[in-house]
């Protein structure tokens, strides 16, 4: 991931053209067109080898040519020229260019795909950065850049547009410019050889002019890249995201429930809810949603995840349309306390509906509407209020707006947000644009607000999972990865497809997960035998790697008791499957002891190998009917508790397990970790890519797994990383040591994780205040819960924390109970530099832990091939500069009182760049 360059794509003080023509209505024309006429300040130069001027500016006959070097170059030229000129324009110092040809691979040209990876082999050695081939171009308003060959020029403002696909600029501009939106930056993809959306999603993210990002998708060639990105991207302003091709699964080889469950379009909806992002469905709710987050407060959402509306309105219909809306949206009608109704008894009319919808009648003046929203901001069962106006011959439809609007004034904020719909066409144009000045948001139908409130909820939700502060870790035995290993490597020696029964669940074991003890045996002999060992009632089951779905052909058998029953259901179970069956190569028998759990639901947990993001999480209602349920949660790996049990929550079957009429509870939190387990799972072991526990028995009593099923395949690389397949780089338990200090103690180092968030708050609390000034440059006296999830919810990829421990206690893994500091290290996209910094506990500075932490960090920036190493320093804080001396920083005034301190990592390639 790289944003090398891409100032000269957005920023550049001069341009270069190739392939703009004379020719009227040819595309090399409609782009000239727009590149001369579009009110860039800076020089724009013509190469053409023909004419002498192209729109009355001079032409030049070659890139060599030019008088001086463009920071940008366009190229619309035939494709087999399009490399030959990456070249010549990089050699001349040009740093970035969009490509509008196409013919570079589409539709799995051979010839194509050459030309491709020439443009990419000829644009690096230069670092040059190229947009596209094959798109549209792409458009900076605020500079009167527009290398594009759209028809309608976009207005400037503050929403950035970026799109796969070059024909959703035109229909976007089409809609959005009549209707006054603008945007900060426009930039077509096409077909993503270099820059892509993670370059752009880093790019924007710190764009001072682009208020949201917006983008259209069809697919994303690097997973982790991309999620990467955009969970950066998330935490500074709203992104939204349309996802096109929302039915076109790729061919995949449906062989468990999981992998028919887990389709591409849902497997998108994780990535995107994970990464803190908003999905949306069409350009106008693209473009509705982006003006729903810029005028609402996005606080935090109910610990419970239900979204509550209050409704006002001086129309019944009006509220009966909207209540609907909101309960096909999954939203919930708020509940009115006694206390808000005598308050709006009080003030309203007797004929009022007395419930929510606050139905305050059709001639509502003014005063009604400010009387009963000031009681309704009050009310603590709604997370927002939605205010809506039809239009009578008895009441002003602008004194109404008016009302709301001073109510808001005047009111005490209490960061539940108003959303307002009057409904009509000129009677309401008043009441709109006074909402609009105001800065409320404001729609022109009951359903298009509710809506909006939805999309607000719905953001809030992402947003809640990216900045969670999750609880401690719960105590739970490490796995015995060698016995998981054990158990796989015979199966990945024979070459094997499937785990038997037995295996899986001896892997599941070996992760914590519990499992129904279960034999396996040759023929119905040993089957009966098995049986009667065990006592009582079994489940007898065919053994066999060639069969999928067990009971779907006969192969299980339920509530057996007694030898004789046993062998004889066995001999009949072999007849059934070779008549069903007869290429199964059969191997036997599983037999295990009945598990009755007459109140427990049935569950499914799994793990499919998507092709684009790797392994996906699935949680839903399991047994034999769960592809026709349907009621499942996806979700990335790696997951902690919190994540789990918010996956588990977007399920119905999760309200079941809450309990309901004679069933207590059941064990959630166990659940929670076996999914925890699980996602441990496929990110130790790469070989695994495809799992189903199913069912897992969830009730009062626990969790227990009756059967599992697991597919393995060697892996494609055995040189990568274990964790490379997954779209989120899981907690680097490789960096884990215990480390001596100079006076001998031992203490054990770490990556920070989620879960440290209430140890960090509680350590900073301890704190000198003059060691919090220190490091933070200003006086804190407290984490808030948005600055602990900044500091503990770390992107790997990008970021690294080192946290020190006093050691542990013999006999126990991990950590003991006291922090004792923490060293941050955070790289600018490109890897290129980093920044630190580091905070050790007040009572043991001077004990030598701040430099063994230091000396930690920057042994991981050299493994990671970062540059340079930097951070400020308070100019009064000695014991800090001097430790810097001693590990090799250079220092110098930075104003301010800060002394900027900064170290070369030796080893990096000065040209490591990494392309699409």
């Amino acid at each position: 991931m790289t944003i090398r360059n891409l100032d000269a794509l957005f920023e550049p003080k001069s341009i270069a053209v190739v392939g703009a023509s004379q020719r009227p209505g040819s595309l090399g024309a409609v782009l000239a067109r727009n590149l001369f006429n579009g009110g860039f300040q800076g020089p724009i130069m013509p190469v053409h080898p023909r004419h002498e001027a192209i729109e009355g500016v001079l032409a030049y006959p070659s890139v060599e040519a030019l008088p001086r070097t463009p920071d940008l170059a366009v190229i619309a030229t035939p494709p087999d020229s399009v490399a030959e000129l990456v070249a010549a324009f990089g050699n001349r110092g040009t740093r970035a260019a969009v490509v509008i040809t196409a013919g570079f691979g589409e539709g799995g040209d051979g010839q194509g795909a050459v030309r491709r990876q020439a443009i990419l082999d000829a644009a690096k050695p230069n670092l040059l950065r190229v947009v596209g081939p094959n798109c549209l171009g792409m458009m900076v308003p605020g500079i009167g850049l527009d290398a594009s060959f759209s028809h309608v020029a976009p207005l400037p403002g503050n929403l950035a547009f970026v799109t796969q696909s070059g024909a959703m600029v035109t229909a976007m501009l089409d809609w959005a410019t009549p209707r006054g939106i603008g945007f900060s930056k426009i930039v077509s993809l096409g077909d993503k050889a270099d820059v892509d959306f993670g370059d752009l999603l880093d790019y924007l993210a710190m764009d001072v002019q682009t208020r949201a990002i917006l983008l259209y998708i069809e697919s994303v060639a690097h997973a982790r890249k991309f999620v990467s990105a955009a969970r950066i991207a998330a935490r500074n302003k709203p992104v939204i995201v349309v996802k096109g091709g929302r039915h076109a699964e790729g061919a995949k080889a449906v062989a468990s429930h999981t992998g028919a469950l887990a389709g591409a379009d849902a497997v998108y909806n994780a990535v995107f809810a994970r990464a803190g992002m908003l999905r949306v469905y069409s350009l106008e709710e693209l473009f509705d949603a982006a003006e729903t987050l810029s005028r609402l407060s996005v606080a935090r959402r109910r610990p419970d995840g239900r979204a509550r509306l209050s409704i006002l309105t001086n129309g019944g219909g009006l509220g009966i349309l909207a209540t609907d809306a909101l309960i096909d949206h999954g939203g919930v009608l708020a509940e009115l306390s006694e206390q808000t109704k005598a308050a709006l008894d009080a003030c309203l009319p007797v004929t009022w509906s007395a419930g929510n919808p606050v139905d305050i009648i059709g001639d509502a003046p003014g005063r009604r509407y400010r009387a009963a929203l000031e009681v309704l901001l009050q009310e603590q069962e709604a997370d927002a209020t939605l205010v809506m106006h039809c239009p009578t011959a008895v009441a002003s439809a602008t004194e109404a707006a008016e009302a709301v609007i001073e109510t808001l004034a005047t009111t005490p904020d209490t960061g539940r947000p108003v959303l307002a719909a009057w409904v009509g066409d000129q009677a309401v144009d008043d009441a709109r644009r006074l909402f609009a000045r105001h800065g409320i948001a404001s729609y022109e139908t009951p359903e298009q607000a509710v809506q909006g409130f939805m999309h607000l909820e719905n953001y809030r939700r992402n947003q809640a999972l990216l900045m969670r502060v999750p609880h401690p870790e719960r105590d739970v035995a490490e796995p015995d990865r060698a016995a998981a290993r054990a158990t796989l490597e015979p199966a990945l020696a024979e070459g094997r497809e499937w785990l038997s029964e037995a295996e899986a669940k001896t892997l599941m074991q070996a992760y914590g997960i519990p499992v129904v003890a279960t034999q396996v045996v040759a023929d119905p002999a040993e089957a009966g035998a098995a049986a009667a060992a065990l006592g009582g009632p079994v489940a007898l089951k065919i053994l066999s790697r060639d069969l999928t779905h067990k009971s779907d052909l006969g192969g299980v058998a339920l509530d057996l008791e007694g030898e004789a029953a046993v062998t004889a259901a066995a001999e009949a179970m072999l007849q059934r499957i070779a008549a069903a069956a007869p290429h199964a190569k059969l191997e036997g028998f599983t037999v295990q002891t009945m598990c009755r759990r007459p109140k427990a639901e049935e569950l499914i947990l799994g793990v499919v190998d998507d092709p684009q993001f790797g392994p996906v999480m699935l949680f839903g209602h399991g047994g034999t009917a769960v592809e026709v349920i349907a009621d499942k949660a996806l979700a990335l790996p790696p997951l902690d508790p919190m994540l789990a049990e918010a996956m588990m929550a977007e399920t119905k079957v999760y309200r079941l397990l809450q309990g309901y009429r004679d069933r207590p509870p059941a064990a959630i939190k166990e659940v929670a970790d076996c999914l925890v387990r699980l996602s441990q799972i496929v990110s130790d072991i790469p070989e695994i890519t495809e799992v189903d526990v199913n069912p897992l028995l969830a009730d009062a009593e626990g969790v227990i797994a009756l059967d599992a099923r697991v597919r393995i395949a060697a892996r494609k690389d055995p040189l990568a990383a274990p964790t490379a397949r997954l779209a989120i780089r899981p907690y680097p338990r490789e960096l884990e040591r215990t480390v001596a200090l100079p006076d001998g103690a031992d203490i054990f180092i770490r990556p920070l994780r989620p879960t440290d968030a209430v140890g960090l708050r509680h350590a900073f609390r301890q704190l000198d205040p003059e060691d919090v000034r220190m490091r933070f440059f200003a006086t804190i006296k407290e984490l808030s819960d948005e600055m602990l999830a900044r500091l503990t919810q770390l992107d790997y990829d990008r970021e690294m924390a080192l946290a020190a421990f006093t050691a542990p206690e013999p006999g126990h893994q991990g950590p003991g109970h006291h922090g004792l500091g923490v060293v941050r290290l955070a790289a600018d996209p490109d890897n290129r530099r980093a920044e630190f910094a580091i905070l050790v506990r007040s009572d043991i500075k001077r004990q030598g832990v701040g430099s063994v932490l230091m000396e930690a960090i920057l042994a991981y920036a050299r493994d990671r091939g970062i540059g340079e190493v930097c951070g400020s320093v308070l100019g009064e804080n000695t014991a800090m500069l001097a430790l810097c001396r001693k590990l090799g920083f250079s220092a110098a005034p930075a104003g301010d009182g800060t002394v900027a301190v900064r170290l070369d990592i030796a080893g990096r390639p000065e040209n490591a760049l990494e392309t699409a």
